[in-house]
């Protein structure tokens, strides 16, 4: 277990999360498969190739789960009763295949749950495309969990 307990998240901290991941075709099909997402501008290159975007692009919800996988062992890994919710997300910029991205989450909330037994965290996630000279922000989010307090689990 390498998650945060309640106690240990400091209002204001980033987190910079070390694993980084490249994203396939593989993993976009599979995902879009797997939800039964079949937009054709993440699947059919002939039909993206017409688009603004000239390619075809990376499922967002699949960035949105990958972000959220990427986070877990630095902020709630065996630490966490639940997550409470995912708001206020945006995509500004596109990701395609073969980008490679990283995520860092700022933790801008937290509290006392109303029986002092557990705590609420919020983070607000971002997601940054680094196969570029310049990162660019490609996805952004603010996820809120429920934390096991550090004293209730001993």
């Amino acid at each position: 277990m390498t998650g945060k307990y309640y106690e240990e998240f400091e209002v204001g901290e980033t987190i910079e999360h070390g694993k980084r991941r490249t994203v396939s075709e593989s993993d976009n099909q599979q995902f879009c498969d797997m939800t039964m997402n079949q937009q054709p501008l993440h699947l059919d290159a002939e039909f993206a190739a017409d688009t603004e975007f000239g390619e075809r692009l990376v499922n967002g919800l699949y960035t949105m789960s990958l972000a959220v996988g990427l986070t877990i062992p630095d902020t709630t890994d065996g630490t966490i009763v639940a997550n409470l919710s995912y708001d206020n997300v945006e995509h500004p910029n596109p990701l395609f295949h073969g980008d490679t991205i990283r995520v860092q989450s700022t933790v801008t909330d937290k509290r006392e749950t109303s029986d002092g037994e557990r705590g609420i965290v919020t983070m607000h996630v971002e997601v940054y495309k680094v196969n570029s000279d310049e990162e660019q922000l490609v996805c952004e989010f603010d996820r809120t969990a429920l934390s096991l307090k550090r004293e209730h689990t001993e």
